[in-house]
């Protein structure tokens, strides 16, 4: 009896330093990619299996379950790190696991969204860990002073896009990138406008640009929805916009306007102002500015929303009181 379980012990020494000894071998032998070096990216808040998995699908490893294992056997599976790689060809497993493991990425990335608020862009770069942190206790005015703004509002100035850099590259520089990105699409937009516009300068056609971004919700409606806020503001009509109303609410807005909103008087509220609010409201993105400047020729003075993130536009008051009936009472 004693000798069979010395045997059994001694097959299970043999097979463990066996099995060992293949996992050792796997994790300092060269991946071997093609080409020569390949970048790649794990996505924030993924964990062990999920990067494995991700690694597979970019072509570094041929299945996931030996790298999952070795790093579990190294107690590296809590420490590792989201962002882009740039892969030698002969890095290994081994290899890569410490590179994910010290967060050491090649670049930092950071999207800033069409229709989102300069306080938004603000948080996105405060959560994003390769990004160095500068402005976290500066005033709006004092962030604009540092991009070379010599407005004293951010909201609307900074251009939406998904931007790369290397890591530990500060918020400012981030900022002063988007900002004058917006700068120079806007004045070129600016100088190729249609003529005889109801804007006094570029900013102006900004706040349209930026209305146009968070009132159209399918994207080919953009001309057409321009085209009604231009009609209005040269008739002198009331732009009568509830992104206006919702952004002058500020905090207060808790997801529903009511029609005791649209009475509150603030200087966004374009039921009871007329004209452009003081500033943008949101970043817009370029398909906006374009169509804030290139506004469709109707004569249509109204919209309604159809439910599907579609308008049915209406070229007097008893055709839109119509469309509201049909598409919003009978909701």
């Amino acid at each position: 009896m004693i000798k069979r379980i010395k045997r059994w012990l001694l097959l299970s020494c043999v097979c463990l330093f066996l099995v060992g000894a293949w996992l050792t071998y796997y994790a300092i032998s060269p991946l071997k990619l093609q080409p020569n070096s390949q970048e790649i990216f794990i996505e924030p808040k993924s964990g062990l299996r999920s990067i494995a998995n991700q690694l597979v699908a970019q072509g570094v490893l041929k299945e996931p379950w030996r790298f999952i294992l070795i790093a579990k056997l190294l107690n590296k599976e809590q420490y590792l790190q989201a962002g882009n790689y740039t892969l030698n060809k002969n890095v290994s497993p081994y290899q890569l696991l410490l590179s994910l493991n010290h967060g050491k990425t090649t670049q930092g990335s950071v999207t800033f969204i069409e229709g989102r608020t300069f306080a938004q862009m603000r948080e996105r770069l405060a959560n994003n860990d390769a990004v160095k942190q500068t402005i976290v206790n500066l005033s709006e005015a004092e962030v604009l002073q540092l991009v070379g703004s010599p407005y004293k509002v951010a909201e609307g100035l900074f251009f939406p896009d998904t931007f790369y850099f290397n890591r530990n590259t500060t918020d400012v520089a981030l900022l002063t990138i988007s900002y004058n990105a917006m700068q120079s699409k806007l004045e070129r937009a600016w100088q190729n406008r249609e003529p005889n516009l109801p804007y006094k300068n570029s900013y102006q056609a900004l706040i349209m640009a930026s209305i146009i971004e968070k009132e159209t919700g399918k994207a080919s409606e953009r001309p057409m929805i321009a085209g009604v806020f231009v009609n209005r503001l040269r008739l002198g009509m009331r732009l009568q916009t509830d992104p206006t109303v919702i952004y002058g609410m500020g905090v207060q807005f808790d997801g529903n306007i009511r029609k005791k909103d649209l009475l509150v008087d603030t200087p966004y509220n374009t039921y009871t102002r007329g004209g452009l609010p003081p500033t943008p409201i949101a970043m817009p993105g370029l398909a906006a500015i374009e169509a804030a400047l290139h506004p469709e020729k109707t004569k249509a003075l109204y919209f309604v929303g159809k439910g599907d993130g579609s308008h049915v536009f209406s070229n007097n008051l008893v055709e839109h009181n119509r469309a509201v009936v049909s598409y919003q009472l009978k909701k």
